[in-house]
């Protein structure tokens, strides 16, 4: 089977390396550039699945190359070119603006090398039109097609905001999210509300699918929440 054949365009050379490596050792094909006129030569002579694109490079900004690629360039695939922005720029306007202008995720410097293959894995089953996997933890099943959850069998019903935090949670089991993380991603890129409301839809979360033992949704305090299945 074919390798996906993944871009990263990145200007700090201990970045673009350790993307380089670790994305190789996940199973991609790795492809890297240092400056924005780099990285649309080489997707023009050889096509990605997908680009890890860093916002702030030596002669233009990563905005002004997803433009351009969006104008001339195509997938592998033959469609259109997934982007995934990495940088160090936390403005909630930046973020915007990336994702209005044709980026597909955005995720911030410094990062987690399993949550960004997982959002470069999910961008490509999105883009491509494959069915997101079904989720297990312990005897919680979530299918994301359906927005169905079971519980040992039992039906549970959820809201879509609890369906999306429940979602969260099992993507990312035995791994501790905070709140921000959960926030960003529950409430996307617009919510500047109180963080307590976090704690208020674990809460809601609880009390529907965390009735019985073994407990799976954990408070690491100080920290955030972790969804662990249970142990043998």
């Amino acid at each position: 089977m074919r390798e996906d054949h993944l871009l990263v365009v990145d200007d700090e050379p201990t970045v673009r390396e350790l993307l380089r490596t670790a994305l190789r050792y996940a199973g991609f094909d790795v492809d890297a550039a240092a400056t924005g006129r780099e990285a649309l030569d080489l997707a023009a002579a050889r096509p990605p699945d997908l680009v890890l694109l860093d916002v702030m490079l030596p002669d233009m900004d990563g905005f002004e190359v997803v433009r351009e690629l969006r104008a001339g360039a195509l997938s592998a695939a033959g469609g259109p070119l997934p982007v995934l922005f990495v940088t160090a720029r936390e403005d909630r306007r930046d973020r915007i603006h990336g994702l209005e202008i044709g980026g597909d995720d955005y995720i911030t410097k410094p990062f987690d090398l399993e949550e960004l293959i997982a959002r470069i894995r999910a961008v490509l089953r999105r883009t491509r039109g494959e069915p997101p996997p079904r989720l297990v933890v312990g005897d919680l099943e979530l299918e994301p097609d359906g927005h169905r959850v079971a519980r040992a069998g039992r039906a549970v019903r959820l809201s879509p905001t609890e369906f999306r935090l429940l979602h969260l949670l099992m993507v990312n089991a035995e791994r501790t999210l905070s709140k921000s993380q959960i926030l960003l991603s529950v409430w996307d890129y617009d919510f500047g509300g109180d963080p307590s409301i976090v704690d208020t839809y674990i809460s809601y979360l609880r009390r529907k699918v965390d009735t019985e033992e073994p407990k799976l949704i954990h408070t690491v305090r100080g920290v955030g929440y972790v969804m662990r299945g249970p142990r043998p």
